[in-house]
Order: structure tokens, then sequence, then C-alpha cells
């Protein structure tokens, strides 16, 4: 490996930055409302459970190989699933799928656990975990690193296998609500 490439892995933060204050969580919270995203849902099942939750932190890292990261609140069912198993599938939602995404964000009163998975139809591809029919793409992965990020697990994914759709409209989250977008 090149010694200077090898320097930068070695990379620390500018002291005079690390000293400036960040902003409150309310802000970043207000300021991240605007930010619109994808909505997911991001399943996993273990030899004893299976769980699910939305999700709207995900993110390409490469494609050569294909690799995903994605972010797990350590405090949901989903996250020890996920460790325990060692794989997860990322679910992209369509435009018609936003009652899917209410179910597995908490949002629909007396729904918890595997009733979740009453809203769709579901199915495996590789790794085990539930994929979601009808959704604008599945992502099956195998996790093959976890970072510790304060209330989160970034899981570090390689795709083992996907499916997707052309049609349909995107579900996307902005400003504290679910919105369509065409393709």
């Amino acid at each position: 490996m090149n010694p200077e490439i090898n320097q930068r892995l070695d990379w620390q933060p500018n002291a005079k930055l690390a000293a400036l204050p960040t902003v409150s969580s309310d802000d970043h919270r207000y300021g991240m409302r605007h930010f619109a995203v994808g909505v997911t849902i991001i399943t996993a099942r273990d030899d004893e459970q299976q769980a699910g939750l939305t999700a709207t932190a995900v993110c390409s890292v490469t494609a050569d190989p294909p690799r995903l990261v994605v972010f797990v609140n350590k405090n949901v069912v989903a996250n020890e699933v996920i460790l325990n198993s060692g794989a997860l599938c990322i679910n992209v939602l369509a435009g018609e799928q936003e009652e899917v995404a209410k179910a597995f964000a908490g949002m629909i009163k007396e729904v918890h656990g595997d009733a979740r998975f009453g809203y769709g139809e579901w199915r495996e591809l590789v790794s085990g975990a539930p994929a979601l029919d009808d959704t604008l793409a599945n992502f099956d992965c195998r996790v093959i690193k976890v970072f510790d990020e304060s209330t989160h697990h970034a899981f570090l994914c390689e795709v083992l296998a996907t499916r997707e759709r052309n049609d349909g409209e995107a579900l996307i989250y902005l400003n504290g609500a679910f919105r369509r977008i065409p393709q």
C-alpha cells in the first residue's frame, strides 16, 4: 500500500474544529426535516424471531464491491436480530406502501412486533431476511462490519441479491410527512 495513503488512514480531526460546539439535537432534527429521503423498511430474521423498522438512514457506499450502510437504533428489537443473524434486507418502498411504512414506524396503534408483517406480502431472497413484495427495490445483504455510533449501530453490508421494478412512485419523507414522487 502507498505509504501516503496509509498516513491518511490515521487521520485525526483538526484540533481547532474539534473544539467547536455542535448544534443542539433539536436544531439538527429541524434541519434534517428538510432533507428529502427515500423510505425503507429494514428487516432481519434469526433463528428465534423476525423484526423490522422503517428507516431513512440508508446509503450506498460502493458499487464495486456492492455495499450499503444502514444505521439502526440500538434500542429497537431489529438491532439485536441483525446482530444475531448477520443479515438484513433493505426494502425501498413504493408510493403505495405508505401504510406498511407507518406499521413498521410504530404509527399504527396496536400494531407491534410480528403483527407488522401482516402488512404487505413477504418472501425470502437468499439471506433469510424478509423481503417485501412490490417495493421499488430490495437489497438482501450480509453484514460485514458493525460500527458503534452513539445511539445507533452502523451496519456495513455487502449486497447478495436484488429485486427491482421500474414503475410506480417513490415514497419519500420530507418535513415530517410521507410524500410520493414519480420515477
